[in-house]
């Protein structure tokens, strides 16, 4: 099976249907979204319409710390994500909030762990940034969910993946686009695969991963999208002006 792994599409329309389009050509069978669908962006709505259309295809959908913030927005805005929780829940219908509210914080897919943050305590959103994280999540996942060999998340916004060394320890590999790496099944894999909507490496370019779960391979992606119209609906929407930078300068 090729499944074609996306997280943190953060309300971003343009960013999304870019890489579905790319999975397709890259004969994706199933996908698997690992939470934050809305948040920050222009297109709440528009996403989360796109992604239920998603499940009707078996596409597996996890949710992730802002889809819960568009649900319940924080009273007190404390950081840049909590200042668009309740402009984002007042986009959504009562019947797509319900949904985000249902999603589950993990799935397991035969090998495979998905989840939005860290399998370490799901729900209290870890970062996964470092080696010390990856294998506090790994070692989650192997004990909490029998025969898990491969975790995936999203989160950090970042494309980078670990394996379990001979010596037990993890080791981190930082991926190329477009080239195919062997995840055999005999190591513990953790990868996090990016962020469809908003990349932060100074690079305007959509992020995804796909797994090919019968060769073994993982393969990490960026798309070129219409980053520029995905900025100006922001500002057409009236939210802060450092959004639509970010997206313009992937950053």
């Amino acid at each position: 099976m090729r499944l074609a792994l996306l997280s943190d599409i953060h309300g971003n329309l343009q960013a999304l249907e870019a890489c579905l389009a790319h999975a397709r050509a890259q004969h994706a069978q199933r996908f698997a979204v690992l939470g934050d669908l809305v948040g920050y962006g222009a297109a709440p709505s528009a996403v989360v319409d796109r992604i239920r259309l998603l499940t009707e295809e078996g596409a597996l959908v996890l949710q992730g710390n802002h889809d819960a913030m568009a649900v319940d927005p924080p009273a007190e805005v404390k950081t840049v994500g909590d200042s668009t929780a309740l402009w984002t829940h007042e986009q959504l219908s009562d019947d797509q909030l319900a949904w985000l509210q249902a999603l589950p914080l993990t799935l397991q897919l035969d090998t495979v762990l998905l989840v939005h943050a860290s399998a370490n305590d799901p729900e209290l959103w870890r970062y996964v940034y470092d080696q010390r994280a990856a294998t506090a999540s790994l070692d989650a996942a192997t004990d909490g969910w029998p025969g898990v060999r491969y975790v995936f998340g999203g989160h950090v916004h970042e494309q980078n993946l670990y394996y379990r060394g001979a010596d037990t320890g993890l080791m981190k590999f930082t991926p190329l686009p477009g080239v195919p790496i062997p995840v055999p099944r005999h190591r513990q894999w953790l990868g996090t695969i990016g962020s469809v909507g908003q990349p932060r490496d100074g690079k305007p370019l959509s992020m995804y991963a796909l797994l090919d779960t019968e060769r073994s391979q993982l393969t990490f992606h960026r798309v070129p999208y219409d980053h520029q119209a995905a900025a100006t609906a922001i500002r057409a929407a009236g939210l802060p002006e450092f959004f639509a930078e970010r997206l313009e300068r992937g950053r």
